[in-house]
């Protein structure tokens, strides 16, 4: 059974990003810059120091909330060396990565089911796809104009030698352009996010061998935090973190691991896309993990979306859309951010186009607060289930079961 504390002195914070090979000293940076901002406007005294040393990459948080002193550590459980990996491929070959991937989610219906959810994130899935598309077709189009233009030029005077040379000119442009459109990747995204799509379609759902080596370690990491003089335990997963963070907390309870009288264990999924893998054939682990976190009474699981952001799965419950709820189903308390009112009308416009910020937003500050606050989370004296014990779940969250594929085991 889950434990009974309500206040907390004393946090240990396991934060586990999303599909990012960025080094994780960004999170730190966020986490300084908008926890100052947000104290500011909500009148709570918050700081961070960098911790020296340690097995993982982390920080320290101080934080004087409602009166009350509160020491949090945050560590970043990181897996951006395996998104690496994944990403380290050559053009061609994201082509066909493009071409598999589009199979897997067509040839499975799986699409098709996920557009039912919402339309945001398939058509956030959708855009590395049309922009792939759209730079290999600028690309052939200028080849084909400079080869030409070329050929017009160089044929009367060199004849077939002119022909060679057009066609040399034309390969030359189409490589250079495809190159291009690839170093600029920083600006629009479509390398980036068709390998992120890609590491999920490319074993239909399956957790790959590395993946699952690092899932036990960060149940190794959480344990051993369980068993630390603190008052609360919370990981918190965002985007593809959570249905990691997911896989994680099932391993570790399974295995008893969580102790009966340890500190309070909370799990605060963000903006989570859960369905994009839950949904695939093969996501056997992840469905059957879905389904036994939604019924434990170890911890509290929170999961916050917002319609604002267009690549998550807004208030889709995603034990339940994803087919799996079993009777007796707690988890998760699904609710929204709501960004449209708890930003204000010139900062919601000021970001409203900016789709992959807002996807950040969760972890950032909100200049008209309502009852969801990630530093009060993370740094606060209550704990998550405390904090949310009377909160009910959004009515307009979807629950409905549209996955075609259900099963929990091979």
């Amino acid at each position: 059974m889950a434990a009974t504390r309500t206040t907390v002195s004393r946090r240990r914070v396991f934060y586990i990003p999303g599909y990012d090979p960025i080094h994780p000293r960004r999170y730190r940076e966020l986490y300084r810059k908008e926890s100052a901002i947000q104290a500011g406007v909500s009148g709570y005294g918050i700081s961070l120091c960098a911790r020296q040393g340690g097995a993982r990459y982390g920080w320290d948080v101080k934080g004087l909330i409602d009166g009350v002193h509160v020491d949090a550590s945050v560590d970043v459980l990181v897996w951006s060396d395996i998104v690496r990996d994944s990403m380290e491929t050559s053009i061609s070959a994201t082509y066909w990565q493009l071409l598999r991937t589009a199979w897997v989610y067509i040839s499975t219906s799986a699409l098709w089911r996920l557009m039912r959810l919402r339309k945001g994130p398939v058509i956030a899935a959708l855009y590395p796809v049309a922009m792939l598309l759209g730079q290999l077709l600028i690309a052939y189009a200028a080849g084909v104009f400079v080869h030409w233009m070329t050929k017009e030029l160089l044929e009367p005077l060199m004849g077939s030698a002119g022909q060679i040379t057009a066609m040399a000119a034309a390969v030359g442009l189409f490589v250079w352009l495809m190159r291009w459109f690839k170093a600029k990747d920083g600006k629009f995204f479509a390398y980036y996010l068709m390998h992120d799509y890609a590491y999920g379609a490319s074993t239909r759902g399956a957790n790959t061998p590395e993946l699952e080596a690092r899932i036990s370690n960060f149940a190794d990491a959480i344990a051993e935090a369980l068993a630390d003089d603190v008052d609360e335990v919370l990981v918190v997963g965002h985007s593809s973190g959570a249905h990691l963070g997911v896989s994680v907390l099932a391993d570790l309870i399974r295995a008893g691991r969580v102790p009966q009288h340890g500190p309070a264990l909370g799990f605060l999924s963000l903006g989570q896309v859960v369905p994009m893998v839950s949904f695939l054939p093969d996501a056997h682990r992840l469905r059957a993990d879905l389904a036994y976190l939604s019924v434990t009474d170890a911890l509290t699981w929170v999961d916050v979306t917002a319609p604002g952001d267009g690549c998550a799965f807004a208030l889709c419950d995603p034990v339940s859309v994803s087919g799996v709820a079993p009777e007796g189903k707690r988890w998760p308390l699904v609710f929204s951010a709501a960004f449209t009112q708890s930003l204000s009308p010139k900062r919601w416009k000021a970001l409203r186009w900016r789709f992959f910020r807002l996807h950040f937003q969760y972890m950032c500050a909100f200049d008209q607060p309502r009852d969801y606050d990630y530093f009060q989370i993370t740094a606060g004296p209550m704990t998550l289930e405390a904090r949310y014990a009377d909160r009910p779940a959004s009515k307009s969250r979807i629950e409905t079961p549209v996955n075609k594929f259900t099963s929990v085991a091979p």
